[in-house]
């Protein structure tokens, strides 16, 4: 006879919320949105970016004050209440499921990628929370080609994207999914 409890925690001896990698996941990402939210709360409030700024950095890339209401590219935007508690759930949501998909990981580069997307995403998910719109402040630009302004959390995000599209490809299909 089989233990309901075991199974509420596990299928098919797969951990649903805490696995192999768990820990690490859990300080990566922690640290992400530590240093996400601490960059922003420094440029918003410390160096008063909407006041100072743009700053240029390099002859490409200048430091500006955008609040993004919508997801990546500003897509989605949200101009209502609703809207942006909406995308917060939706945040929220998602990020349940990449903490479930990293409870059950076994590869540590799987690991660290989704630990970097859920750092981003959560640090955007503080900001839409207390801000109504996420913190954007970095704007590449070459000639007359212009970046959209992103953050450091959308940093995090593309990193941990673009390494599950690595393990992906490195192993084979479905690679990491497993």
């Amino acid at each position: 006879m089989s233990d309901p409890d075991q199974h509420a925690s596990t299928q098919a001896g797969r951990p649903l919320f805490w696995g192999r990698y768990s820990a690490l996941v859990f300080l990566i990402a922690l640290a992400g949105v530590i240093l996400d939210q601490v960059t922003k709360l420094w440029l918003v409030y410390g160096f008063k970016l909407a006041v100072n700024g743009p700053v240029e950095l390099l002859p490409v890339l200048d430091l500006v004050l955008v609040w993004n209401r919508g997801i990546s590219y500003g897509l989605f935007e949200q101009n209502s209440d609703l809207g942006r508690w909406l995308l917060v759930v939706l945040t929220g949501a998602v990020t349940i499921g990449l903490w479930i998909w990293s409870a059950r990981c076994q590869s540590r580069l799987v690991a660290l990628a989704l630990a970097l997307v859920i750092g981003g995403a959560i640090g955007n998910g503080i900001d839409r929370m207390a801000f109504g719109a996420v913190v954007d402040f970095v704007h590449f630009h070459v000639g007359t080609f212009s970046w959209y302004v992103f953050n450091l959390a959308d940093v995090w995000i593309v990193a941990g994207v673009a390494g599950l599209l690595y393990d992906s490809f490195r192993n084979g299909p479905n690679s990491a999914a497993k």
